[in-house]
């Protein structure tokens, strides 16, 4: 029996396996179901008494999950875990980093002051660090953070003849640069206006001398969409081919898959969120994460993959 179990929740059980493959450790499925009245029944096994425990749970839709995951950390421990970290591919409450309106709740803090609680440890991927200059800033227990950029490259450079990276806003010119150099390709970024959470408003940048290459549509989140959408019909007036689009989660709220996939020659995703556009695995990078986590050492450090 091997000392590190991994926990998953069920939607997450396939990428559970492939960590639990990854770390060559045990899986087991976190049993869940809800009481009549709503109340959430987790179940684990009898005992995990002397073992390192991993629960795996990506954040995506998070509220119906946040009480089950304490409840399986906290149960972990009572059932004898040496230790209980936290496999979350996408976090969530991200975005909310600072109080844009009078009385708004700056959600990403108390998120992070919630499981730094419940947690020994953090390992995630290409969290939404806007205002943040690391997860350290809100979370006081030891964290990776896996970079997805040299693995989206990966793919572009094996399947996108003589691409262009483009990033959608300003925001993200760090990241799609880092993408580019990894497979030597040019790279431009856009300027991006938010009108609303689904409304925004972009102005192309001169990609007159690009005219020959196959654009490439990059980014950490789509949600709405909206962003990707308008920067590929943008494209399109310039007189480019649709764009191929690879982003690390794919949130895609609502009709935002049907949405883009009619804007997009294809659209890839990593499988930090179950998707069918999942074509680039994060699975070893994690397990590599992990291990470092577990150290004993670790304990009382932080940092990046």
């Amino acid at each position: 029996m091997s000392k590190v179990i991994i926990l998953s929740l069920p939607e997450d059980v396939a990428f559970g396996r492939g960590l639990a493959g990854a770390l060559g450790a045990e899986h087991a499925e976190i049993s869940w179901r809800h009481f009549p009245d709503g109340e959430s029944h987790v179940a684990l096994l009898e005992s995990l008494t002397g073992r390192a425990v991993v629960i795996n749970c990506t954040l995506v839709h998070p509220d119906p999950k946040f009480a089950p995951l304490l409840f399986v950390a906290d149960a972990a421990r009572d059932l004898g875990a040496t230790q209980v970290g936290l496999v979350a591919p996408y976090l969530a409450y991200m975005r909310q980093d600072r109080r844009f309106h009078a009385g708004e709740a700056i959600t990403s803090r108390t998120f992070a002051r919630v499981l730094s609680s419940s947690f020994d440890w953090l390992a995630t991927v290409d969290p939404h660090l806007h205002r943040y200059a690391s997860l350290d800033e809100i979370y006081t227990i030891p964290s990776r953070v896996v970079h997805a950029a040299p693995l989206l490259g990966r793919w572009i450079g094996e399947n996108v003849a003589n691409p262009l990276i483009l990033g959608p806003d300003a925001e993200s010119k760090q990241w799609v640069s880092e993408v580019a150099a990894s497979i030597d390709a040019p790279y431009a970024v856009f300027t991006k206006t938010r009108l609303g959470d689904r409304d925004v408003r972009i102005d192309p940048s001169d990609l007159n001398r690009y005219a020959q290459h196959h654009p490439v549509l990059v980014d950490d989140i789509v949600s709405s969409g909206r962003t990707l959408i308008e920067a590929a019909r943008l494209l399109e007036k310039a007189g480019f081919p649709k764009p191929v689009c690879a982003v690390t989660h794919a949130l895609f709220a609502g009709d935002a898959h049907v949405a883009l996939s009619g804007a997009a020659a294809s659209i890839v995703s990593s499988d930090t969120v179950p998707h069918p556009t999942n074509a680039i695995s994060v699975v070893q990078e994690l397990g590599t994460a992990v291990r470092v986590l577990m150290r004993p050492e670790s304990s009382s450090s932080t940092g990046k993959m």
